[in-house]
């Protein structure tokens, strides 16, 4: 599960929308995978596929070289497991499978991951605080915040401002602590000459 691990913080992609990615939504020239589905266990029994809540994401995910490649390590991984199992392997076409290439259950997923928490003996976490790592580190770096709600298949741009206002709030005080070393400290150098009969610029009070 080492890509689904990788792909996730690297997409924002919900659970269920990694989970029903089969290999004809991936378009590995392009580097971008189609959100077609979500896989979840229904109430009646069994693991069931169904559509996106519409509205909720338009257009491809960009997703990392490590599984959008021809010669990526979830292909390897696949062929490896499929010549192991043998007649067991189950072609179930899903691109993150089990040992023997059955879909994964989200208990499952959240197994795995918890194991792999403590073995790099970091706290526990959800599974979709990765999707939330996302979102965080794409503000951080100035993404603006209608390009995070695509990404995340808001349906509404607000929905994204909610949830991560106490991120864009760190931000802001951060600008502004910026912008006050920036007056208590000026930039020092020889004056330019002035080409023109126009007097100097002066800073407008800010009320």
């Amino acid at each position: 599960m080492s890509a689904l691990f990788e792909f996730a913080p690297h997409t924002g992609l919900r659970e269920g929308e990694l989970l029903g990615l089969r290999g004809e939504d991936l378009d590995l020239a392009g580097g971008t995978a189609s959100i077609r589905r979500t896989l979840q266990r229904t109430n009646s029994g069994g693991l069931r596929p169904s559509r996106p809540r519409p509205r909720v994401r338009s257009g491809g995910s960009h997703c990392p070289p490590s599984v959008c490649t021809p010669s990526n390590s979830t292909a390897t991984s696949k062929l490896r497991n499929a010549k192991a199992a043998g007649t067991d392997w189950k072609a179930s076409g899903y691109v993150f499978t089990r040992l023997d290439g059955s879909p994964i259950e989200g208990a499952t997923l959240t197994r795995h991951f918890n194991a792999l928490l403590r073995r790099a003996r970091l706290r526990r976490i959800r599974f979709q605080d990765l999707r939330h790592s996302a979102a965080t580190l794409l503000l951080e770096q100035g993404v603006e915040l209608v390009v995070i709600k695509e990404l995340l298949g808001h349906a509404h741009i607000g929905v994204t401002a909610t949830v991560y206002a106490h991120v864009r709030l760190r931000l802001q005080r951060q600008a502004i602590d910026t912008l006050s070393d920036a007056l208590r400290h000026p930039a020092e150098g020889p004056a330019k000459p002035d080409d023109g009969g126009d007097p100097p610029t002066c800073a407008a009070p800010v009320r």
